[in-house]
């Protein structure tokens, strides 16, 4: 198998045509089990039931069907103000990166003004329209960071307004996720959802949105084992779309429940596949490579990076799918400490720039880790570049992942080098930094977290008793991690034998 990884990052990240179509997303047949949702408006009664099926879609981040399925309603019912609202919600992707294509946002605001333009006696319907117009409104001139904060107070607003709405509850507590801070250790916004949501899930045991967001709101380190039951039934209740499917495995995830993330993953992966859904495809296939590796199944992964198929023509401007195409052949080398495979690996630059830092990443820890630390300062410099950009562009989210990526390679070459207290110095400050921000939804976390990294670190530098409390706390924050348990049993054996 050692063998074949220059082959397989080949397949994987050179050659032409695959089999999954790099698009995001197809329009296709009406999923079938979608849970129950009861959104009243004030519609033609026909309409009543077409437009809960499509809110359940939207529930499911299933946006392209929940599009097809809200223009129907809106054409069917040219009265119907709220199918308006659905259609511009469907451009919100408020847990996704990013949340807002500008392509698609005047799409968004002729809705919202279609909608404004229509009449309804409803004045909670009014309350929806105008809440989500704060997402849209001025969005070249105003920080999506302030119109999401004031789509958030508006929903607060509703919320208190219609107490007895679940849907009101179940859209106040998705945005109160989706303005919630990566930098919050606290998880302030994310209890906040969640005690919205934990008695709807009591009421209302089929609505897609509550455990679906339950989930959301628990995926941290904190939180994640009281996420267990609503990952043990979201994907009973909306079945039929593969987000549904996949979701419960950013709970077992956490909790390093591998073969519960292999088989959510596993059905997620071949749903996407029939529905022509290659974004949520891409997504599935990378926690399956990330699960298979904790588990020592490295031919399953090798598989799947076999199947990830070749690097599309055009570029890929949707980040998951970018991501996860990225990152399942570099996960495959480094996790499996393979470092001349990982240096062979050429960064593809028609992904977004923080996309296109895990392969730079990847080659300079691979060459420092194998000794070349003149070698690696290449990579180290474009990183910097790449922070640079980012920052330009005012992501400093993925600025300061960047940021850590970089120190990483520093220490490592440090280490080469012959500069163990610089390398421990550097590696302790990308581990702090790392652990206080915490990952978004669209990665299983880091490639090998900087934690897990120092105490790989202070092993090679002979120092077993301060590597265990670092690999303690890697496994605190990532239960299950092969790596981590594999450099606690060293370190173990390491103190034994002194």
């Amino acid at each position: 198998m050692r063998h074949l990884l220059p082959l397989l990052l080949i397949i994987a990240l050179f050659c032409s045509p695959s089999r999954l179509p790099a698009q995001e997303e197809h329009s296709h047949a009406a999923p079938e089990k979608l849970g129950e949702v009861s959104f009243s408006i004030s519609c033609e009664q026909q309409a009543q039931q077409p437009f809960n099926r499509a809110v359940a879609l939207l529930h499911s981040f299933a946006y392209a069907a929940a599009q097809d399925a809200f223009q129907r309603v809106a054409e069917q019912h040219p009265k119907c103000a709220m199918a308006h609202w659905g259609m511009a919600m469907t451009y919100f992707h408020q847990l996704w990166e990013p949340p807002l294509s500008p392509a698609t946002i005047p799409l968004a605001q002729q809705e919202i003004q279609q909608a404004q333009q229509i009449e309804t006696s409803a004045a909670r319907e009014r309350q929806f329209i105008d809440a989500a117009s704060q997402i849209f409104r001025d969005a070249t001139t105003v920080p999506y960071r302030t119109r999401v904060a004031n789509y958030e107070r508006a929903m607060s607003d509703l919320a208190a307004a219609e107490p007895s709405d679940a849907e009101a509850q179940v859209f106040f507590a998705l945005a109160l996720l989706a303005n919630a801070s990566p930098a919050d250790k606290s998880h302030a916004n994310q209890k906040q959802a969640a005690d919205l949501l934990e008695p709807l899930y009591r009421t209302h045991p089929q609505h897609p949105g509550i455990p679906h967001y339950l989930i959301h709101a628990y995926d941290n380190a904190e939180l994640a084992p009281k996420g267990l039951p609503a990952a043990r039934v979201y994907a009973q209740i909306a079945s039929s779309t593969p987000h549904a499917l996949h979701m419960p495995s950013h709970i077992f995830t956490r909790l390093g429940q591998w073969e519960d993330s292999i088989a959510s993953n596993l059905a997620a992966r071949d749903a996407a596949h029939r529905q022509g859904n290659t974004r949520e495809e891409f997504h599935a296939m990378d926690y399956l490579v990330y699960a298979y590796l904790q588990t020592g199944r490295d031919a399953d992964a090798a598989q799947i990076v076999q199947q990830l198929g070749d690097v599309p023509k055009q570029p890929i401007s949707d980040f998951t799918m970018g991501y996860a195409f990225v990152a399942m052949p570099v996960r495959y080398a480094i996790e499996r400490r393979q470092w001349a495979d990982a240096a062979k690996i050429v960064p593809i630059t028609t992904v977004p720039p923080q996309v296109e830092a895990i392969a730079v990443w990847a080659r300079g820890l691979a060459l420092a880790r194998s000794g070349h630390a003149l070698g690696a300062r290449a990579e180290i410099e474009r990183l910097k570049q790449i922070q640079s950009q980012l920052r330009a562009l005012g992501n400093d989210y993925w600025a300061v992942q960047v940021g850590i990526l970089m120190r990483e390679v520093l220490a490592w070459s440090a280490e080469a080098e012959g500069k163990p207290e610089e390398a421990a110095s550097l590696l302790r400050q990308a581990a702090d930094q790392e652990d206080a921000i915490e990952k978004l939804p669209v990665t299983p976390g880091p490639i090998v977290p900087a934690r897990e990294q120092l105490g790989d670190l202070l092993l090679e530098q002979k120092n077993p008793a301060q590597a265990a409390k670092e690999f303690a706390t890697a496994l605190a924050n990532a239960p299950g991690r092969r790596g981590a348990l594999q450099g606690a049993a060293r370190a173990a054996s390491f103190s034994t034998q002194k």
